[in-house]
């Protein structure tokens, strides 16, 4: 069962789409699919068109926050909850396609890996310039201390076994959760592999939520979790 953990706040414009292509997909070695949706205290009607959706599909499994506190928190949650045995992260909005689950789950269907980073830079690079040089300097920042070889950290698409992602803490509560998990699981020394996906960004008047003040967060993340050994929840 493939478990797509899907974090909300206020994206009532892109939600319905988005659903509608990730219960479309069909991908060879996955039997079944799960989506957990989990709402952020949207403002803006996300969390009513979340339960019209769950209403009309039952593999839709939902949890709305009462308080908004960021998307680390709300894939926290989406973990908890979760119950198959590949996860991977969707945002709720068009930037990620899932037409690429079958290219960033094939390493780990096959054996290879432990974690797939679906890569905007090996692969279309439809971005913005100031993201790219913000992203590829935390990717290399990331890489430095980890001793990954990593060409886009920041990635929305990142896929793992299940069972072993429910092993590792997570404490960030925004953005700082990609650094996190990419410090976490070198740590671990999971088998990481990479693959190209195409992107598609959108801009700050569409939506984009990722600010400056978060590049700053990541970097600290980045060393924190270099200097602190937290990479197995004591339960």
């Amino acid at each position: 069962m493939l478990t797509v953990l899907m974090p909300v706040y206020n994206e009532s414009k892109t939600l319905g789409e988005i659903v509608s292509r990730v219960l479309e997909q069909r991908i060879d070695g996955i039997n079944a699919l799960e989506l957990v949706i989990v709402d952020d205290a949207s403002t803006d009607g996300s969390a009513e068109i979340i339960e019209q959706l769950a209403g009309t599909h039952p593999e839709i499994q939902t949890v709305f926050q009462k308080k908004n506190r960021g998307k680390g928190a709300a894939i926290r949650k989406a973990i908890d909850v979760a119950s198959g045995d590949i996860a991977i992260i969707q945002d709720a909005d068009l930037e990620y396609d899932p037409n690429d689950y079958h290219a960033v789950l094939t390493p780990i269907l096959r054996g290879d890996a432990d974690a797939v980073y679906g890569s905007r830079f090996l692969g279309k690079k439809d971005v913005y310039s100031r993201h790219v040089l913000g992203n590829r300097f935390l990717t290399f920042l990331s890489n430095w201390f980890t001793s990954l070889s990593l060409t886009d950290m920041e990635t929305g698409y990142k896929a793992f076994r299940l069972p072993i992602l429910k092993t590792i803490p997570l404490r960030s509560n925004r953005f700082g959760i990609e650094p996190e998990i990419t410090a976490k699981i070198a740590k671990r020394q999971l088998r990481v592999e990479e693959v190209p996906i195409s992107y598609h960004a959108r801009t700050y008047a569409e939506g984009k939520k990722i600010k400056w003040k978060d590049g700053i967060a990541a970097i600290y993340v980045i060393l924190k979790y270099w200097i602190i050994d937290d990479s197995v929840r004591e339960d």
